[in-house]
């Protein structure tokens, strides 16, 4: 039991509870143990569920495919029953508890999962990395001075390090890909409108999503399964898919058409050995019976990227203003960044947010039509190999923030501005040994394609056995 994640996926240990081999009772006991272990040295769980608070939680599982699996739900965009939800910030600490479950989480539950805690984000997911001022920074299990990413980093922090099988995740510009790439997880960015919100709305002018970062490609897959779907009034909904995602792990993609990309759109150049990885990367697809050609989508990096700082610094603004429900944050209850997101957020006229989403559907449309010539756009997720803790600061300037920001989501972003599904998957390595995600991106709605090719690769280039050394 206690390295049973080790060996086990979700699903694994799911059929275990369902033949009686494992009591959910002794799953949940051992899982606690060891996450409580794991969270003293990596500070990944902002709250442990304890007493009734976990009986309730164990009573609103259901007998899905999930059934007695431990779960940990991101502390963003995402309420559970009987406790607040922080976003990473000290001012909403003080919130009330939730009164009911959001959408997706109900669904969780339904799947059979079973919450046990939250865990740890920057403040409202503005950062690509895990170290708001409110709890404190998140460890990456592989090194302890860099960061696991962000904002997912608590939940891939605990999945790395083999405490759980897989764990929630968000992701408005890269937060699920990102820390997947840095932790050596997979991690799936829905497309817009897959996953209900509900009861948010359309969050970041659609860019928002949700899923989880795992350990197998198919434990994303049948979570997606569980959770997909929309709910009344829902500004969104994905297309209807032909069977399951869980069957489309089962089955070998066609031949697909590759793009690779050897640096960020708008970039001049990459570090060599980010290039030297999606190279062996394409050539690996070549293998598999890929068509794979170096292509470049045509869309205004630059004007997205603006597009995503008005989008975003007027969110902030909404959003505490509505959270806070007529509070006023006092000097020291908001990070000096999203402070300063908010205050640029206020002066910020319609006609100006209205651009930015032209600008979100304008990319979205020419990516439209870059995925009629391919089927699949490959490059690494991050435009650096790690992140050492302190590199994205939340309490400093707007100018050294951003800094630190854009190598971190110079891949990823574009598909939340899009809408399009995109994932990193555990493929290369740095030369002393630390995980570096690669990073495939569809059309929209194209999950299964992603999935079907997720599959293969794991199939073909496992990453399993490949773990933190102390996590061994």
């Amino acid at each position: 039991m206690e390295d049973l994640f080790a060996t086990h996926d979700a699903l694994a240990v799911a059929e275990l509870v369902r033949r009686g081999e494992i009591g959910v009772r002794e799953l949940l006991d051992a899982s606690l143990a060891r996450l409580r272990r794991v969270n003293g040295r990596l500070n990944a769980i902002t709250d442990f569920y304890e007493g009734d608070l976990l009986e309730k939680s164990i009573a609103a599982a259901g007998e899905g495919p999930f059934h007695g699996i431990p779960f940990v739900v991101k502390q963003l965009m995402a309420d559970c029953a009987g406790t607040p939800t922080t976003v990473g910030s000290r001012f909403f600490a003080r919130e009330p508890v939730a009164l009911r479950d959001s959408a997706a989480v109900a669904r969780m539950r339904r799947a059979g999962l079973v919450i046990v805690g939250r865990s740890n984000t920057s403040e409202f997911g503005l950062a690509p990395t895990t170290e708001p001022a409110f709890g404190g920074a998140t460890v990456n299990p592989w090194r302890a001075d860099l960061s696991p990413g962000g904002s997912s980093g608590g939940s891939a922090a605990v999945v790395a390090a083999r405490a759980l099988p897989m764990a929630h995740a968000t992701d408005g510009g890269g937060s699920i890909r990102i820390p997947a790439s840095l932790c050596g997880l997979f991690g799936l960015k829905p497309s817009r409108g897959r996953i209900s919100l509900a009861p948010m709305g359309e969050t970041l002018a659609g860019a928002g999503a949700q899923l989880c970062v795992s350990l197998s490609v198919r434990d994303s897959a049948a979570l997606l399964d569980a959770l997909a779907g929309g709910e009344q009034g829902d500004p969104y909904r994905a297309p209807e898919t032909e069977g399951s995602f869980l069957d489309a792990t089962g089955r070998a993609p066609a031949r697909l058409r590759v793009a690779f990309l050897r640096r960020p759109v708008g970039w001049e150049a990459m570090e060599p050995a980010l290039v030297a990885a999606v190279e062996r990367t394409a050539k690996r697809l070549e293998a598999l019976g890929h068509h794979v050609e170096e292509a470049v989508p045509d869309y205004d990096a630059e004007a997205t990227g603006k597009a995503f700082g008005t989008v975003m610094c007027a969110n902030t603004f909404t959003n505490i203003q509505v959270r806070a429900n007529g509070r006023v944050p006092g000097p020291d209850d908001l990070e000096p960044v999203t402070r300063l997101y908010a205050e640029q957020g206020a002066r910020i006229g319609a006609h100006d947010y209205i651009r930015a989403v032209q600008t979100f559907h304008r990319t979205g449309r020419q990516l439209g039509a870059f995925f009629e010539r391919f089927d699949i756009l490959l490059s690494p997720t991050i435009a650096r190999p790690s992140l050492p803790l302190g590199t994205v600061r939340m309490d400093g300037t707007l100018e050294k923030y951003e800094e630190g920001l854009t190598p971190m989501v110079a891949f990823t972003a574009v598909c939340n501005a899009a809408g399009v599904p995109a994932m990193s998957v555990p493929l290369e390595w740095t030369a002393d040994g630390l995980p570096i995600g690669m990073h495939f991106v569809a059309r929209y709605g194209a999950e299964a394609t992603l999935l079907s090719l997720a599959a293969q690769l794991e199939g073909a280039h496992p990453w399993r056995d490949r773990r933190p050394s102390g996590e061994k």
